[in-house]
C-alpha cells in the first residue's frame, strides 16, 4: 500500500497541507506501506526552489519521512506517456470533445 503527499512549491504549506501529509504518512506507516513525496512542479512560472526547501523543512519539523527519492512531476512525462500508450493499446482511452462549458454545466 502506498500513500503520497504532493505539494506545489509555489508558496508555504498551510494547516490543511500539514493535516493531509500527517494523515497520509501515519496511515502508510500503520499499514506497513510506503509514504511517497512528489513535488508538483509543473507550474514553472510559480515554482520556486526556496518554497521547495521550505516544504522539506516543514515536513522534517512535523517529523515526517518518506520512502525513496522525491518524485518531481515535471520529470515524469515519459512514465505518463508509457501509461497512456498501454491504456490506448488495451482500448481503455476514450476521446472527449466536451468544451469547458459542457463540463462545468455537467457538474
Amino acid at each position: 500500500m502506498r500513500t503520497r503527499f504532493a505539494p506545489s512549491p509555489t508558496g508555504p504549506l498551510h494547516l490543511g497541507h500539514a493535516y493531509s501529509a500527517i494523515t497520509a504518512h501515519d496511515f502508510a506507516r500503520r499499514q506497513g506501506g510506503m509514504f511517497l513525496l512528489r513535488i508538483e512542479d509543473l507550474d514553472q512560472s510559480r515554482a520556486r526552489p526556496e518554497w521547495e526547501a521550505q516544504i522539506f523543512d516543514d515536513l522534517a519539523w512535523l517529523g515526517l519521512t518518506w520512502d525513496g527519492p522525491v518524485l518531481r512531476q515535471a520529470t515524469r512525462s515519459a512514465a505518463y506517456e508509457a501509461a497512456l500508450t498501454a491504456l490506448l493499446g488495451r482500448g481503455l482511452i476514450y476521446g472527449c470533445k466536451c468544451s469547458r462549458r459542457d463540463i462545468a454545466q455537467a457538474a
